[in-house]
C-alpha cells in the first residue's frame, strides 16, 4: 500500500493548475445513461473514483473511450472522454460495484427516465456519516415510480414512465437534487425541484443537460424547473475546475507562506473560503489566471466557521481549515453541520502536536507554535489532505498511510506539491 512522505518546512512559490471537479465529473460521466448519443466530456480529473465509475457504467452497457492529447495540454488539464450509452445491457447496479462509491447509485434516475425500471444496490455505510438515501427515493416516487427494497437494492418501475411533479426536498442535499433533476429530464410534463442544492457542480451538470436539450430553468438556484422532453441528444461538455482541491491548495500556502498561483481556479465557486482566508491573514487576489494565494511572515489569525451548504463554508474543506487553524495565533471554533463523524482526522493532526479539543458538533483548535512530524493514517478523502497540509508546516518527516483515500479525489497531489517547493514523494508499497 502506497505511503505519502513529506518532509516540512519548505515555503510553496509557484503555480498549480486546477484539475476538473471531481464532484461534477461524476454525475457528468452518469448523465451519460440518459441519451444513445455520445457525450463527450473534457477536463475530466485522473482520478480512481472516475475509475470505478467508468467500470459501472461499462456494467451498464456504457462504451467510453479516452481521446488523445491536443497540442499544448499538459499532464494535468485532464481527459477527454467519450461515452456511448447506445443500448443499456443491464439496468442492475451490482453491490460489488456500488459499495465501493456512493456517487454510482446516482445511476438509478437515469435508468429509470430511460428504462423504466432499475434495481441498485444501497450503497451502506460511509465513514462520515450514514449519508442516507431516503430523499432520493422521495424523489422518484414522487415522479410516479414504484419503489421496494429486497435483499439490500433498491427495486424501481416506471412501467408508464416517469410523470412530472412538485418535489419540495425538506433539507439540502447535493445527492437528492442530482436523483431528481437527472430523473425528471426524461419524465412526462412538468416538475418542479424545490429548495434544490445550489452547488456549483450541480449547475454544471444543468448546463451540460441545457446543452443535451434538457428544457430547464432556475439553475444555480434553489428552484428548479424541467419541462420533460422524449430524448437527449449528444454533445460537447468540459467539467467545471474543482473549488475543493483550490481551497486545498490554498490552504497548503496560506499554512507554508509563500506565493502561489492557481491556474484556472474560479474564484466565483469559493467565496465563503476565500473570506475566511482573508479573516485568517492569508492574501487573496483573484488574476486572469485564476488565484494567487500569498503569506509572507505573518501570523496566522483565529477563525470562527460552520460549515453550510453552498455558498456557505463547503464541508468538503473542514478538515482542511482544521489543519490550517492548528498553527493560529490564538483560538479557532469549527463546528460541523454536514456530516455527524466528519472529526475522524483530529485524533491524527494531535499525533503531530495539535491541540484539538471536541464539544459535540464543534472542534476547538488552539493554535500550538510549531508541528512535528510522526506517522499517521488517512481516514477518508478530505482528513487525508489534511495531513498533508499540516505535515508541509511540521518540522521533520511525516508518513502518511493509506493514501488510496488521497488518489480518490487528487490528481497527481504530489507532483504539483513538488512543483512548488515541497520536499513530498511517494513511497510504493506491497
Amino acid at each position: 500500500m502506497d505511503r505519502i512522505q513529506i518532509r516540512g518546512g519548505n515555503r510553496l512559490n509557484g503555480s498549480i493548475q486546477i484539475s476538473g471537479a471531481k464532484n461534477a465529473a461524476l454525475p457528468l460521466m452518469i448523465v451519460s445513461l440518459l441519451t444513445p448519443e455520445t457525450l463527450t466530456l473534457s477536463n475530466v480529473p485522473r482520478l480512481a473514483d472516475v475509475r470505478q465509475l467508468q467500470r459501472i457504467l461499462q456494467n451498464h452497457g456504457v462504451d467510453i473511450m479516452v481521446a488523445g492529447k491536443r497540442p499544448g495540454q499538459n499532464g494535468h488539464s485532464g481527459d477527454t472522454k467519450q461515452l456511448s450509452a447506445r443500448t443499456i445491457a443491464d439496468t442492475t447496479a451490482p453491490y460489488e460495484l456500488v459499495s465501493k462509491m456512493r456517487a454510482s447509485f446516482w445511476v438509478l434516475g437515469p435508468l429509470l427516465g430511460r428504462c423504466g425500471e432499475a434495481k441498485v444496490s444501497l450503497p451502506g455505510g460511509c465513514a462520515i456519516g450514514t449519508r442516507p438515501v431516503d430523499m432520493h427515493l422521495q424523489a422518484m416516487e414522487a415522479l410516479g415510480a414504484e419503489i421496494a427494497i429486497e435483499g439490500g437494492y433498491v427495486i424501481a418501475r416506471a412501467r408508464h414512465g416517469l410523470k412530472g411533479a412538485h418535489i419540495a426536498f425538506d433539507k439540502v442535499s447535493v445527492g437528492a437534487t442530482h436523483a431528481a433533476l437527472m430523473a425528471a429530464v426524461l419524465a412526462e410534463g412538468d416538475t418542479i425541484i424545490e429548495n434544490a442544492a445550489t452547488e456549483p457542480e450541480i449547475g454544471d451538470v444543468a448546463t451540460c443537460l441545457v446543452k443535451m436539450g434538457a428544457r430547464i430553468e432556475g439553475i444555480h438556484t434553489t428552484t428548479l424547473r424541467v419541462r420533460g422532453v422524449t430524448s437527449l441528444h449528444g454533445t460537447e461538455h468540459s467539467v467545471i475546475p474543482d473549488r475543493i482541491e483550490t481551497g486545498t491548495y490554498a490552504m497548503c500556502a496560506g499554512m507554508t507562506g509563500g506565493d502561489v498561483t492557481l491556474k484556472g481556479a474560479d474564484a466565483g465557486h469559493l467565496g465563503a473560503v476565500l473570506d475566511v482566508m482573508r479573516q485568517a491573514g492569508i492574501g487573496v487576489d483573484v488574476t486572469n489566471e485564476g488565484l494567487r494565494i500569498r503569506r509572507n511572515g505573518q501570523a496566522l489569525e483565529p477563525v470562527r466557521v460552520e460549515t453550510q451548504p453552498f455558498p456557505g463554508f463547503p464541508t468538503d474543506c473542514q478538515a482542511q481549515l482544521m489543519a490550517l487553524m492548528t498553527m493560529a495565533n490564538g483560538t479557532s471554533m469549527i463546528r460541523e453541520t454536514i456530516f455527524e463523524n466528519r472529526f475522524m482526522h483530529v485524533q491524527e493532526l494531535a499525533r503531530l502536536g495539535a491541540e484539538i479539543q471536541l464539544h459535540g458538533d464543534t472542534a476547538e483548535v488552539r493554535g500550538v507554535k510549531k508541528l512535528t512530524g510522526a506517522p499517521v493514517m488517512a481516514t477518508d478523502l478530505r482528513a487525508s489532505v489534511s495531513l498533508v497540509i499540516a505535515a508541509l508546516a511540521a518540522e521533520g518527516e511525516t508518513t502518511i498511510n493509506r493514501v488510496y483515500h488521497l488518489d480518490r479525489g487528487f490528481e497527481t497531489l504530489e507532483e504539483k506539491l513538488q512543483a512548488c517547493g515541497a520536499d513530498v514523494s511517494r513511497i510504493s508499497g506491497n
